[in-house]
């Protein structure tokens, strides 16, 4: 068979595995932002070492962003008055998890890794944040005027209308449609082309590494848990298109605590966004937020391991077993919606992206086609949430 479509092929069987958790996990996403108050969000960050932490890890942690999505979101809740600890927390739990991709961990993993990688991303974030504001808490810092307008139309900015009497100007149904609209515009937009160039990067490993090939570098043991942190720490991935990589890993040979680290330091960190960092937070809390994701990723990947050898569980046994409770018509059928849903957003980020290659080439006639599609393009961060 040609290698090409062996490739696709195997990419095309983790995609129905995925799909239907996949859309779950975005109807949940959508279905948060627009229920949850945003008068309660941003006053619980600015005051208490310990308790501000805890709850930015908490929120973080259904958040579907990646590690350059949830750049400005932290910014907005800095400016809003969270403290540096409950920010580096923030940006710690929020890109290493995310309702999408703990559906989609249950699809192509199994319980055990998705059980682990919203707890591992939870106490990395709090160890990081409490850590942080040890070293450095200014005493009677103000919050700022936090943003409450409407997320789900922005009819109102939450000042002169009350979060109370806001809550009449929508009916349910309402913000329903703004959620699920938010989900499969906003959310998957950002998402989608990097869920495909994941699920292409899996097929490919499937395909080309022989099974057992890895085994003496990834296949356990502090070692394997280094190396894999070397190489997640400056790639960009986010959570989601790191997991169909992370179950074809597991299926050549790599123990599940070096996957998991890979899950947790990949989608944290980037060269990009550590620099971003050191200006938001400054340099010793992005040595902080470093060192903690680190620590972190290969401490809970040592235990991973340890876990499936006290149950006795063979990783490459289970993994992916969760997808096959899915009929395979309903697979077919998230499949085939999921597609339907990609074929705009992939045509808009494939547009942006040929309208910054143009760009940054020597300008010819300067033509307003060209001017256009230029102005398509608004993100500092391709494929950010």
């Amino acid at each position: 068979m040609n290698f090409g479509l062996t490739v696709l092929l195997e990419a095309w069987h983790l995609f129905l595995d995925a799909s239907a958790y996949m859309i779950f996990g975005l109807l949940v996403s959508g279905l948060l932002r627009v229920f949850m108050n945003p008068a309660s969000v941003a006053q619980h960050f600015g005051h208490g070492r310990i308790k501000s932490v805890v709850k930015a890890a908490l929120l973080g942690i259904p958040i579907p962003l990646c590690s350059c999505g949830v750049l400005p979101a932290a910014v907005s809740l800095k400016k809003q008055g969270a403290n540096n600890g409950a920010t580096t927390a923030f940006l710690i739990s929020t890109p290493e998890s995310g309702v999408d991709s703990i559906a989609i961990s249950y699809a192509l993993l199994d319980p055990i890794m998705t059980v682990a990688r919203p707890v591992a991303a939870f106490f990395s974030a709090i160890a990081a944040g409490i850590t942080e504001n040890l070293f450095r808490q200014k005493k009677g810092q103000a919050l700022e005027r936090p943003d409450l307008s409407c997320p789900v139309d922005a009819c109102c900015d939450g000042l002169d209308c009350p979060p109370d009497e806001h809550n009449r100007h929508h009916t349910f149904q309402q913000r329903v449609r703004a959620g699920v609209r938010y989900a499969f515009v906003d959310v998957w937009g950002d998402l989608v082309l990097w869920f495909f160039i994941g699920l292409l990067l899996a097929g490919l490993i499937t395909v080309v590494i022989p099974a057992g090939m890895i085994d003496r570098y990834l296949g356990g043991g502090i070692l394997a848990m280094i190396l894999m942190l070397a190489f997640s720490i400056p790639l960009y991935i986010c959570a989601t298109a790191s997991t169909p990589i992370a179950a074809a890993l597991i299926l050549k040979g790599v123990s599940p605590g070096a996957a998991l680290v890979f899950l947790l330091a990949g989608p944290a960190t980037n060269v990009t966004s550590l620099t971003v960092l050191f200006g938001i937070l400054g340099k010793r809390a992005t040595a902080i937020y470093l060192l903690a994701v680190s620590v972190s990723a290969v401490g809970f990947g040592l235990l991973v391991d340890e876990v499936y050898h006290l149950m006795g569980v063979s990783s490459q046994a289970v993994v992916g077993h969760a997808g096959e409770l899915v009929p395979p018509w309903a697979q077919l059928a998230a499949g085939l919606l999921l597609l339907l849903l990609s074929i705009k957003p992939l045509y808009l980020r494939l547009s942006a992206w040929r309208a910054r290659m143009k760009k940054s080439q020597p300008p010819e006639t300067g033509s307003q086609s060209e001017r256009s599609s230029e102005a398509v393009f608004t993100s500092t961060c391709a494929g950010s949430t």
